[in-house]
């Protein structure tokens, strides 16, 4: 860095962190243009390295005559144009900041809206990240004394005995979970909640998608196998976003087209947010929905809201009482019933706003986290439950919850994240 200095601006000396105001000449003396300069030094800068930061008066010809001469004076150490990410992603190799972190400055600068930017800013601060890191405190805290336990097992711990990591195991789950639903909370307010009607042919996922939407979205007929690809709408309700995502009817078929749809209609199971199977009210072909379920089950992610749906309801004598929602998109009976569990879902219920922003991988790290806690609760860990066991599906939770911040994610994963961010962040 230092003789990009001397080369841009000879026989000058910069003081770290203060601006002055300096010309930018290029090779022949000619002036490019009067810019104030800063010069930060490691580890006191964004990226914890040397960084000169010029700012200029914009204008893309005279911002690419700068670089140009940047590069130029740069080229015998090998400096370089930096890769979409880059700055962030040196931030966080160097320990300026955690992944979780560099991801809120990226949704920062994306944010459509205010109360997007508010949560991405708290992202950028690390209230997530401490979130993330006070969880992850306790189950360090508790495998530590469940080890010791397995270590020296003649000595008596009353932690043990007396039932206390049975109640830390309750505390750790509901954690996670509270963090699960706020997570889902910055997820909705980032991206949306994408949610994807599944079943098999005619039983009306067309119809509930354009009820929802409230207008003719989708062709509906009745004959089956209409929709052949998926379609993808945007719906705000009172507030948040909705990714309805209408797809194939789910059959075996020999119909190449048709298979197609089917294998995208799968693919995109695997990346939704909430999964609506959608049935018939009539059990009308009940051969079909079982066919459908065994290709949609292999499918389902971990922490995926699976939300089973009965449609035309107009066509049954008797509303069916049991825990799936029930609806005519025909009529819109029980409509209003499916929209209040979306919400519900999204977490976006009486005002509430996210904390902060979250993503799909987040969301999926927490219901692995919680899946692995899962394993040893509820029973008696030392008894039903092996001290081992515990020991090693609280360090798998551990793991997985690092993740996030980026303690525990190969480098070829974080260069695809990073890669995503836009140019000079």
């Amino acid at each position: 860095m230092e003789q990009v200095v001397a080369g841009l601006f000879p026989n000058k000396t910069l003081k770290p962190r203060h601006a002055h105001l300096l010309a930018v000449n290029d090779a022949s003396g000619n002036l490019i243009d009067q810019a104030i300069v800063i010069y930060y030094r490691g580890p006191s800068s964004y990226t914890g390295e040397d960084v000169l930061e010029i700012q200029a008066h914009g204008g893309p010809a005279v911002l690419q005559m700068i670089i140009d001469r940047c590069l130029e004076i740069g080229r015998s150490i090998g400096l370089r144009q930096a890769q979409p990410g880059e700055f962030s992603q040196r931030a966080f190799l160097n320990g300026r900041m955690d992944l979780a972190q560099a991801e809120g400055v990226a949704d920062l600068i994306e944010a459509s809206n205010q109360a997007a930017a508010r949560a991405a800013a708290r992202s950028m601060q690390g209230v997530f990240s401490q979130k993330i890191s006070a969880i992850n405190e306790k189950l360090i805290e508790l495998r530590a004394y469940i080890e010791a336990t397995i270590d020296f097992p003649e000595e008596e711990i009353d932690f043990i005995e007396d039932g206390h990591v049975n109640d830390k195991v309750e505390e750790i789950a509901g954690d996670l979970e509270e963090l699960s639903q706020t997570a889902m909370r910055g997820k909705v307010l980032r991206d949306g909640l994408t949610v994807i009607l599944v079943g098999s042919p005619n039983v009306g996922k067309s119809s509930l998608m354009n009820a929802v939407a409230g207008e003719e979205v989708a062709i509906v007929t009745d004959i089956a196998g209409t929709t052949r690809d998926r379609i993808v709408h945007t719906v705000n309700l009172d507030g948040f976003t909705v990714n309805l995502i209408d797809t194939a009817g789910i059959r075996s078929t020999n119909d190449k087209v048709e298979q197609i749809g089917i294998e995208r209609t799968l693919k995109s199971v695997e990346d939704a947010d909430v999964v609506v199977h959608l049935t018939s009210a009539d059990q009308a072909n009940q051969d079909a929905e079982r066919e459908a379920m065994k290709l949609i089950r292999p499918r389902l992610r971990e922490g995926v809201v699976f939300l089973k749906v009965k449609n035309k309801i107009d066509l049954v004598k008797e509303i069916p009482q049991d825990e799936v929602i029930s609806v005519s998109a025909l009529t819109g009976q029980g409509m209003n019933s499916f929209i209040e569990k979306l919400k519900e879902i999204s977490g976006m219920t009486d005002g509430v706003q996210g904390e902060f922003l979250a993503r799909s991988r987040h969301l999926d790290c927490i219901a692995r986290a919680l899946e692995h806690i899962n394993q040893i609760r509820g029973g008696a860990v030392g008894r039903s439950i092996g001290l081992d066991i515990a020991a090693e599906e609280l360090r798998l939770a551990g793991q997985v919850l690092g993740e996030i911040v980026g303690q525990t994610l190969a480098d070829d994963l974080l260069g695809m994240i990073f890669s995503k961010f836009c140019i000079g962040k």
